[in-house]
């Protein structure tokens, strides 16, 4: 049996807007972030876990943000290329653990949604998703509410 571990790390700093879209779910705030797709910190961070696991480099190299085609697009694209990609090398994503850092907005009551959303779109089951949130304790750029930072692992079988 060969077992993958991936994690990813994304960062993106609030900009202009009315909400962000965290794990595929648009959260009302007084910001949006901002970056060259539509910024979904935690899907990004999730599918540089799966590109980690994989040893194929990071989301900026499948889908770079010099490239004007990505310019506003759904990170679900992003994603579902990674969890395509897993397959066609024989593996199966057997979980993956997602924590967004950021003092608000508060992620509580959309974990529950965001976990669906990122279930539907890898094609896995709810109880083999993770998604949940820390503060930095008012410390650092997330701290003082200039963006949101997240971290992501992903395991990865073949039998």
């Amino acid at each position: 049996m060969d077992i993958r571990l991936g994690n990813g790390f994304d960062v993106h700093a609030f900009g202009p807007g009315d909400h962000v879209t965290l794990c595929g779910v648009q959260v009302p705030h007084e910001a949006g972030l901002v970056g060259h797709s539509d910024a979904d910190v935690g899907m990004h961070t999730v599918t540089d876990a799966i590109y980690g696991a994989l040893a194929m480099g990071d989301i900026g190299q499948h889908f770079p943000p010099s490239d004007p085609q990505w310019k506003g697009a759904a990170s679900e694209i992003f994603l579902r290329h990674a969890v395509n990609q897993a397959g066609e090398m024989g593996f199966t994503l057997s979980n993956v653990d997602c924590t967004l850092i950021c003092e608000w907005p508060k992620i509580g009551p959309h974990a529950p949604a965001m976990r669906a959303a990122m279930a539907e779109i890898m094609g896995m089951t709810l109880d083999r998703v993770s998604v949940k949130a820390t503060t930095s304790e008012r410390l650092g750029f997330t701290g003082r509410g200039e963006g949101i930072a997240c971290i992501a692992t992903a395991t990865l079988v073949k039998p």
